[in-house]
């Protein structure tokens, strides 16, 4: 590889590294090209991607970004699991780990802040970001919904009461 086209791919990763929410690291020794390919598919159905590159281009790519501290995590065969929502890759490089003890999880960073791998594990049973803004806006819309319901009741009533007096005098 020429230097150029280094400096090329480090740029693209360091921007990668500024726009992403977490990085997870894992150790794949061992791990066939097949089992690769099922990962890096299960990563990109949840928005996140899975590299493997050379330990020394990653880490001066990760220079001047927020996950400058896991630079001393890069040792031996390295995957760099990225994601902007802080939960999605952690959530399946966990639950890979778990049904293949080949991928282990090294650790990771987040908003500036390393990981070890009980808080990548930590992480991952967080609910994702979708969820939780499906749950507040299930607990903002609740009330709203009882209040139309208990506005509409009376005037229901009213109306029950004035039809039930038509059909009085109409008999």
């Amino acid at each position: 590889m020429l230097r150029a086209e280094k400096a090329e791919l480090i740029e693209d990763m360091s921007s990668v590294f500024r726009s992403s929410g977490v990085v997870v690291l894992t150790h794949y020794k061992g791990m066939t090209v097949a089992e690769m390919g099922d990962l890096r598919g299960q990563m990109r159905k949840v928005g996140a991607s899975l590299w493997v590159t050379k330990n020394l281009l990653a880490k001066r790519a990760l220079e001047g970004t927020a996950f400058e501290p896991m630079i001393d995590l890069f040792k031996g065969p390295t995957a760099i699991a990225v994601s902007a929502d802080p939960t999605a890759a952690p959530k399946v490089i966990v639950a890979y780990a778990r049904r293949n003890e080949k991928l282990q999880i090294i650790g990771g960073g987040l908003g500036g802040a390393l990981l070890d791998q009980a808080a990548v594990r930590a992480l991952a049973e967080l609910p994702s970001l979708d969820e939780l803004r499906a749950r507040l806006l299930s607990v903002i819309n609740t009330p709203a919904s009882r209040l139309v319901g208990l506005m509409q009741a009376p005037g229901g009533q009213l109306a029950r009461v004035l039809k039930a007096w038509a059909d009085k005098e109409a008999a």
